[in-house]
Formats: structure tokens, C-alpha cells, sequence
């Protein structure tokens, strides 16, 4: 990989981590986690109805309101014709209900999907949620418990809702769910093709889940997939891995991707992202022992040390300032992101104000 490639990926995977703070956040290691979802979109909106398309290929009949109010007309203008691409893709079968939103800046309506009447109370309970972004840990075990129920639903659109839901929660709202989770269920559809784009959110349910039979499949795949180099999943694979395994399987992911000098950037980066999810949890493996695997990588590639200092000051662990002053002493070159993220958390620590940040290695990148 030529050097100023290796630069923009490790640049990605650094603004990846420094957006993950250690509160109640998506889980990076989805990736829905960064998109705004449909059902986010329905949370957002303040008009959300179930229609029926009319003779009129642009105008639908309101059967039921989920957000706002009923239209006077009892009637409304779709974003898109009845036989459109939008509609196409959910679902061809005549008059089937339309899940169509609106905001009050737009008069034209936008079509999430097809989705049946009978969904229309649990589609209110889910319009009536709070963004993302204002939502407490509280909030998500609710969110999540909403959603668990309706992952394999016979609907595609009422599935894909609750699987945006899902993927962008918190992991340890997704733990706080675990009497909901079925492990049959999970186990079938991590093994279906046709739901390879949600393997990451389903690995980590098969992990909370799962039992001794799932953690021997799970070791088989890490084994392959460290054999051929493959980084695809990786993250949830080794996150959900220890969730069933524990702290004594930490040894094996630092000796095989946190010091393994063969690895990918890619490897290292979900080791590393599965290493956030479990200390932002602090549950199956702590804080502490977290902790003491990142020091274990920054003693190993010191060119991206600063690659965990997000965590590590948001954990508000400052034991690690003499290490990262000595590493920017050292003249040792760094990865941009790399330094900014050292410097950020020097800046934060208790004794900022004694940190000489005037020295040359802190200064510039290289």
C-alpha cells in the first residue's frame, strides 16, 4: 500500500475513534453507526403517515397518522409516483400501505417503504423517540427493547427499521437486551448470505448471546480470516469473541493483531475498535484490562500511539501522560492524527498547565 494511501486510511480510522466517546454513543463497530437511518429519519420528521396509493399516480389516501396531523384533504402528494423506483424497491403489491414523511419546510412527501397497517401503533412508538444524539443510556435499553422484537420481521421495511435502530445503539444497550435476544434466531441469520450487510450488528448479538458452541465457530472464523489476512467483520468477530471468551482471550488478540507486525492497518484498526466497544461497556472484559492491552499496542507501534488517547482521556485515565510525553520527546515520528490525539489528551489531563507543548516534536506534522 503506497505510503500516502496508508496515510488517509489511518487518517479514516482516526476520526472514526475520535468520534467515538466513551458516553452513550453508537457502537463504532456498526456501520450503520454514522448514517442516519430511516428510522431516525422517522423520529426527525414532524409528519409521518401510512398511505395508499390513489388513481392519481402522484396522491395518496392517509389510512393512518403515526406523527402531526391528518391532512384536510385526507390526502397527500408523494416525493415519488405510485410506481416509482422508491416504491418498486419495497414492494409491488397493489394498494399495500406507504410509510411517507414530511418535513415542515417541504410540501412533498418522501416515501420510506411499504410496511403494513397492523405496524402502525409500533411505528408511533418509534416516531416518538428522541435523536440520537439526545438520547441518555436509559433512552437506548428502551430504544433497543423496542426494536429487538421486529429484527426478522416478516416486513422488510419494519426489519430494516429496527435493524438502523439497533445498529447505531450503544454496545451496552445491546448487552442490557440480552434476555431478548434469540439465540437460534441470531445464529440464523448470521449464517444467511442474504444478511451479510448486518453481520456486524449480528455478531455482536451472537456474542452476547451465544454459548460455547457459538464461541468455537467464532474462533474458527477469526482463525481464517487472521490465516488470509481479511479485516471484513473483523471488529465484531473479535468483540464478540470475547464476549463469550473473556479476559484470558485478550492475550491472543495482542499477540495476533495489536504487536503482530504482519497485520494490516485495517486488522489493527478493528482490534483496536473492538478493544473501545468492550472498555466503553466495561463488562465482559474491564476498563482496566483494556487499558492495559492499549498500552501493549502503543509500546508496539508508537507511530500511531496516539490512536487510543480519545478513549483513554474520555476514561479520564491520565496515567498515561508520561508515556505519551516521553513518546512526543523522543522525536519518534507520528502519524498525524496521531499527534493531534496525543496532544488533545495532554491538553485535558489534571497538570496540562505543567506540560511544556512548545517542544519541536509537538509541534507541525511530519
Amino acid at each position: 500500500m503506497p505510503a500516502c494511501t496508508r496515510r488517509v486510511v489511518r487518517g479514516l480510522f482516526a476520526l472514526a475513534l475520535l468520534c467515538a466517546n466513551a458516553g452513550a454513543i453508537a457502537c463504532p463497530l456498526c456501520m450503520g453507526a454514522f448514517q442516519q437511518s430511516k428510522a431516525q429519519e422517522l423520529v426527525s420528521a414532524p409528519h409521518a403517515v401510512l398511505a395508499v396509493p390513489t388513481a392519481d399516480p402522484s396522491r395518496f389516501r392517509v389510512i393512518e397518522i403515526v406523527k402531526g396531523e391528518r391532512p384536510a384533504s385526507g390526502t397527500i402528494e408523494g416525493g415519488y409516483p405510485r410506481n416509482g423506483p422508491a416504491l418498486q424497491a419495497a414492494g409491488s403489491a397493489s394498494g399495500r400501505p406507504v410509510l411517507l414523511i414530511r418535513d415542515d419546510l417541504f410540501p412533498t412527501w418522501t416515501v420510506l417503504g411499504r410496511i403494513g397497517a397492523d405496524h402502525a401503533g409500533w411505528l408511533r412508538k418509534l416516531a416518538e423517540g428522541k435523536p440520537a444524539a439526545q438520547m441518555s443510556p436509559e433512552d437506548w435499553r428502551a430504544r433497543v427493547a423496542l426494536a429487538m422484537p421486529y429484527l426478522e420481521d416478516a416486513e422488510p421495511l419494519a426489519a430494516e427499521l429496527a435493524y438502523g435502530e439497533v445498529a447505531a445503539a450503544p454496545y451496552a444497550a445491546l448487552l442490557a437486551a440480552r434476555p431478548a435476544i434469540s439465540a437460534p434466531v441470531v445464529r440464523r441469520s448470521v449464517a444467511n448470505p442474504a444478511n451479510a450487510p448486518r453481520q456486524p450488528v449480528n455478531l455482536l448479538l451472537l456474542g452476547i448471546a451465544g454459548d460455547a458452541h457459538d464461541a468455537r465457530a467464532l474462533e474458527k472464523r477469526l482463525e481464517a480470516a487472521h490465516a488470509a489476512g481479511d479485516a471484513a467483520n473483523l471488529g465484531s468477530l473479535i468483540a464478540a469473541d470475547l464476549q463469550l471468551r473473556g479476559p484470558a482471550r485478550l492475550a491472543w488478540v495482542e499477540e495476533n493483531y495489536l504487536v503482530d507486525r504482519r497485520r494490516s492497518s485495517a486488522e489493527i484498526e478493528a482490534a483496536l475498535l473492538a478493544l473501545s466497544v468492550h472498555g466503553n461497556a466495561s463488562a465482559a472484559i474491564s476498563r482496566e484490562r483494556v487499558i492495559a492491552s492499549y498500552r501493549t499496542f502503543m509500546n508496539a507501534h508508537r507511530d500511531i500511539a496516539g490512536y487510543v488517547a480519545r478513549d483513554l482521556a474520555a476514561w479520564q485515565c491520565w496515567d498515561v501522560v508520561p508515556e505519551y510525553v516521553a513518546l512526543m520527546k523522543s522525536g519518534t515520528p507520528q502519524q498525524y492524527p496521531s499527534k493531534i490525539a496525543i496532544v488533545a489528551y495532554l491538553r485535558q489531563s489534571p497538570n496540562a498547565n505543567a506540560i511544556d507543548f512548545s517542544l519541536p516534536a509537538m509541534a507541525g506534522a511530519r
